[in-house]
């Protein structure tokens, strides 16, 4: 019942459920108190109106945030506190008093001087933005100021209505004494205050300590451009969710040939960014995109299929590539939309075939086979490395990762295996024997738009953690515990060295700054993104040591990192997605279920990532077979099959990936660059199209 309650008020936990109830109870308790008049029945639900709308606010809820949409918001609700105080002296007898008229007007001042101050925090906030977010480019040229005290502009609204509380503590404590300096005082305070407030804000409108106008910002974007002279561009646009979609692709925009250029248009994405060194620059407005001079760029990379791709996709000085964020046989992988680019570049032969069997109107002349950079850190079975990254665990008991895909945009069975197999998958991992450790890391999408997937994926999270819990008391691994435990006691120590220094490190985590702050100190520095990569592997092994080789564990959040989960695992269960290809490339036993029940012959047919692997049903029975090639490498007759479909997928070992990356982008850089000197040619006339002038 109470879980049904805070779904219904929108609300995120039983605590947020109590605060609203306690709001919306004592503001009636409050007019009550006023009329009949009680005293201290007014001060204990005044208190409780102030210390609920508090707790609410600090925790973002949705339920107070709406308030406002019903003429309910935050300072409608200060005011009618302040005037049900006004109401409270006049019942107390107090109506010809001074007290109750200097309460009069001195609640219409503190009320009054709320316009201005609100009037110059959001003048601030809007002078304060940059036409485009960016990082490791030099803005030095535009001189932005540091912005203003966070501490003045953070909250700013409930930290100015605050101020009442000085004039109600004062009148309330009138009302009981009937000595009106303690009101007077109380008043004065707040009206001063709040007009110290305003007058403390002034001082930042100033020019000097504005940012320069969106004309000049952009005009020191363009001067950057054209002295920079990028060739090849990652163009990204999404939701906030969808940050890993361009977070997979900076390593290998990092290691391309020429001047590599990140565009972004969510000033959220940019937010989310990881660390990498190349320029990356944010434009959020369309106008200011287009007017951009992106003339040097010859490739355009595309990660996902999003409606604002028009607005580089009509630039012709460059030719387009779709590069998507994964490799799987998922409707979403061959998408009509696909036909805008000029080419599709896939990792292996199997995403060809997959755009002629769809017949979506992808021509096979403009496919490229570029393998997948991102999947370099992958280690394969049988390499070397610490745990299971090796192929052959080294812990006496094997590690095997549940790594489902979201529920997708419709009710489609077949989108995830969540729903309908998730727990028979998870309680046959946990029951096993021998017995094995599981992990559990879950879509960052997944319950964000069924509830029945979020419901199931709440019913895993309990069942790996109560049985991590049993195991953790269980008489057969506490003498490996005892003799591990000060190997933990280190490595936490360890990660907390670590994360305080990546914290330190990271621009990102720098709380104080505002946006604009942040494009102009963040410049490329090489010495330091080396630094965070060495850093982010130590934490990584320390984090695999932290805990027991024996210990379930439920892994959310973007660390550690999937592809650090293949390398601890001997086996993988997962759904028909890009997680299944990436894992191809380790080489080791894997499982698929079918959630939509097609069987076995069928599911292979439409889907080749399945082809050489354990195909599991909603009940999870045949899990046996994965469990037993990884016990015994000689009952794993899937092997040979991975290996053949592995080429088939991300295509030879050798060149690398980033080799064909490399040189599909200066293949297509040329065709854009004999494009442009046609049309050229063709636009200068037959004298000068005779003698074709040479370009670098």
């Amino acid at each position: 019942m109470i879980s049904t309650a805070i779904r219904l008020a929108r609300v995120g936990s039983g605590a947020e459920l109590a605060a609203a109830l306690l709001l919306g109870i004592s503001f009636p308790c409050v007019m009550v108190a006023a009329i009949l008049p009680q005293l201290w029945f007014f001060a204990a639900a005044a208190a409780v109106t102030y210390l609920a709308d508090t707790f609410l606010h600090r925790r973002g809820s949705y339920l107070v945030n709406r308030l406002a949409k019903v003429r309910a918001g935050l300072s409608i609700r200060f005011l009618i506190r302040q005037m049900l105080l006004v109401l409270l002296v006049a019942r107390s007898g107090l109506g010809e008093d001074r007290i109750f008229y200097v309460t009069v007007v001195a609640v219409l001042a503190f009320y009054g001087l709320q316009a201005p101050h609100g009037a110059i925090v959001t003048l601030l906030r809007l002078r304060r933005k940059l036409p485009v977010v960016t990082r490791n480019i030099d803005l030095g040229a535009l001189r932005i100021p540091d912005a203003p005290p966070r501490w003045l502009l953070n909250r700013s609204a409930e930290k100015m209505l605050h101020l009442d509380v000085f004039a109600m503590v004062g009148v309330l404590v009138t009302l009981e004494t009937r000595d009106n300096l303690y009101g007077f005082v109380g008043l004065g305070l707040s009206v001063v205050l709040a007009a110290g407030y305003v007058m403390g804000l002034l001082p930042y409108l100033r020019p000097s300590r504005l940012v320069p106008p969106a004309e000049k910002v952009l005009k020191a974007v363009d001067g950057w451009l054209a002295d920079y002279r990028p060739t090849v561009m990652l163009y990204f646009s999404g939701s906030k969710e969808s940050a890993y979609q361009v977070n997979m692709w900076l390593e290998t925009m990092g290691e391309l040939e020429g001047r590599p250029l990140i565009v972004l248009r969510e000033r959220v994405i940019a937010q989310q960014l990881g660390p990498t060194a190349v320029p990356v620059l944010c434009v959020p407005g369309g106008v200011h995109l287009m007017n951009l001079d992106l003339s040097t760029v010859r490739v355009a990379l595309y990660a996902a299929n999003v409606g604002k791709n028009i607005h580089m996709l009509r630039v012709p000085t460059m030719r387009h590539v779709f590069i998507g964020h994964g490799d799987s046989d998922k409707l979403a992988s061959v998408n009509p939309f696909s036909k805008a680019y000029d080419e599709v570049w896939t990792a292996g032969r199997a995403g060809r075939d997959r755009y002629a069997l769809a017949d979506v109107g992808v021509r096979d002349e403009d496919i490229v086979e570029v393998g997948r950079p991102q999947l370099a850190p992958i280690r394969p079975a049988g390499g070397t490395g610490t745990g299971a990254g090796g192929g052959v665990s080294t812990n006496p008991i094997p590690t095997v990762l549940y790594a489902p895909t979201w529920e997708g945009w419709d009710d489609s069975p077949g989108n995830t295996s969540l729903v309908a197999a998730g727990e028979n998958i998870v309680k046959a991992l946990l029951t096993a024997e021998p017995p094995v450790r599981v992990l559990y890391k879950p879509h960052p999408f997944t319950g964000t738009r069924s509830p029945k997937a979020k419901a199931a994926h709440e019913r895993i999270v309990a069942l790996v953690e109560k049985a991590a819990a049993e195991r953790a008391t269980d008489a057969r691994w506490a003498e490996r515990a005892a003799e591990l435990r000060a190997d933990r006691t280190a490595a936490r120590a360890e990660l907390t060295r670590i994360e305080a220094r990546l914290t330190a490190l990271s621009a990102v985590a720098d709380a104080s700054r505002d946006e604009a702050e942040e494009s102009r100190d963040a410049k490329a520095d090489p010495a330091r993104l080396a630094e965070l990569t060495r850093l982010r592997d130590e934490w990584n092994g320390a984090y695999w040591r932290s805990f027991g080789w024996w210990e379930h564990r439920v892994i959310g959040g973007s660390e550690p990192r999937l592809y650090d989960c293949f390398n601890e695992s001997d086996a993988m269960v997962s759904d028909i997605s890009s997680v299944v290809s990436d894992f191809i490339a380790s080489g080791k036993p894997y499982a698929v279920t079918d959630s939509a029940g097609l069987g076995a012959e069928e599911f292979k047919r439409q889907n080749t990532a399945v082809r050489a692997a354990v195909i599991l049903s909603n009940s999870a029975a045949e899990l046996g077979q994965l469990l037993a090639a990884v016990a015994d490498p000689a009952a794993d007759r899937l092997a040979a099959d991975r290996r053949e479909l592995k080429r088939y997928l991300l295509g030879p070992d050798e060149p690398s990936s980033i080799e064909r990356f490399n040189a599909a982008a200066r293949a297509l850089a040329a065709k854009a660059q004999a494009r442009n000197t046609g049309v050229e040619q063709r636009m200068a006339g037959p004298e000068e199209a005779a003698t074709p002038a040479v370009r670098g």
